[in-house]
């Protein structure tokens, strides 16, 4: 392959660089998704877990601060005052209340040839009204209002409604598409909502502010959740995502490090070949001059078509692309591979016989 080629010069080719930073850049940012993640999971796992009774008044009050800095807290949502009604489902009743259009559209794309789906968000309206969290039993009087609640990281909301809008395309419609590269394939209706009843797993800072007790985003970097799972279901998919980005930093990172080690290796292998060639054709001249004993000669002696390699040799070939004629055909075949001009040291492509008129 391509990447695993290098410049005759030693220096690592225009894809192995761009192999190299971005394996090197996905691995600083999978490594950064990974640190983050994990420090989630770790303080989702240390979290107090805060049950709501009678007695919880009585906890907050005997706490430092009246505060549990990162509590989970599991209860049924219920409406302070007034509730939000689903404009499409009757009876519907809750507490947050989220609108979404998206636009769906087939792209052309000029690099694979095909039509890709893609979606885009036109509009979204979240509405919400104060709520709290109680307990399962109804003969408790605790509640936990919830502040802040669109602030959370997993907002997870029941879909109740969904319904999609196919575009009405004419024929000259569909040419203009065609032409443009784009055609509208329709609008995708979503509510979502928060019913009042569901059960909600709430993490983050619990205080108690006078008689009320409040769940609001924790400080020092935490994260906060509202999410339908239970404690159990959330800290596993926390742990997934951890082991997900660790997966694919090792991979990255791998991969990094395997194309460093192979440019590496190829600069090294290039060095040792460019002094063993150094040293074969010093031994190679020395040996020559030995064997035709030319080192006495004068060089008044020599003939201007000698050659320069052996001093006794007839120039026997043009060397292309440098156009020397510098070599008589036995020095030219001792030449160590790849073949260079012993004048220019350029490498020689191919040659001509060379013959004297």
């Amino acid at each position: 392959m391509c990447i695993f080629r290098m410049d005759t010069n030693g220096k690592p080719s225009t894809a192995q660089i761009v192999v190299l930073a971005t394996g090197s850049a996905l691995t600083a940012l999978f490594y950064s998704l990974y640190k983050s993640k994990a420090t989630t999971f770790a303080s989702l796992k240390e979290a107090k877990k805060v049950s709501i009774d009678n007695n919880l008044q009585n906890l907050l009050s005997e706490t430092p601060g009246r505060c549990v800095p990162y509590a989970v807290i599991e209860g049924v949502v219920r409406n302070v005052k007034e509730t939000l009604s689903s404009q499409f489902v009757d009876n519907c009743k809750g507490v947050i209340e989220r609108l979404t259009l998206k636009e769906e559209k087939m792209v052309w794309s000029r690099t694979t040839h095909i039509w890709n789906r893609t979606e885009k968000v036109i509009h979204q309206r979240t509405n919400t009204v104060p709520f709290a969290l109680g307990s399962h039993d109804e003969d408790i009087a605790a509640t936990v209002r919830v502040i802040r609640p669109l602030d959370a990281a997993e907002l997870d909301l029941e879909t109740t409604y969904e319904n999609f809008h196919p575009t009405v395309q004419s024929l000259s419609s569909v040419i203009g598409h065609f032409i443009s590269g784009e055609r509208p394939k329709g609008i995708h209706e979503i509510e979502e909502m928060l019913r009042v009843g569901d059960t909600v797993t709430g993490v983050g800072e619990l205080v108690q502010d006078n008689n009320m007790i409040k769940l609001q985003p924790p400080k020092q970097g935490l994260c906060y959740f509202l999410t339908r799972q239970d404690y159990k279901c959330l800290l596993r998919k926390q742990e997934q995502s951890v082991r997900l980005w660790r997966i694919l930093t090792l991979v990255s990172g791998i991969a990094a490090c395997s194309m460093l080690i192979i440019i590496l290796w190829k600069k090294y292998v290039h060095h040792r070949q460019k002094k063993e060639e150094s040293r074969m054709l010093k031994e190679f001249i020395e040996q020559q001059k030995k064997q035709k004993g030319e080192g006495d000669l004068d060089e008044s002696s020599l003939s201007p078509t000698s050659c320069v390699v052996c001093l006794s040799g007839e120039r026997a070939y043009v060397f292309l692309e440098c156009g020397h004629v510098c070599a008589c055909s036995m020095c030219y075949d001792a030449l160590p591979k790849p073949k260079k001009c012993p004048i220019c040291r350029s490498l020689i492509n191919r040659v001509v016989p060379f013959y004297y008129s």
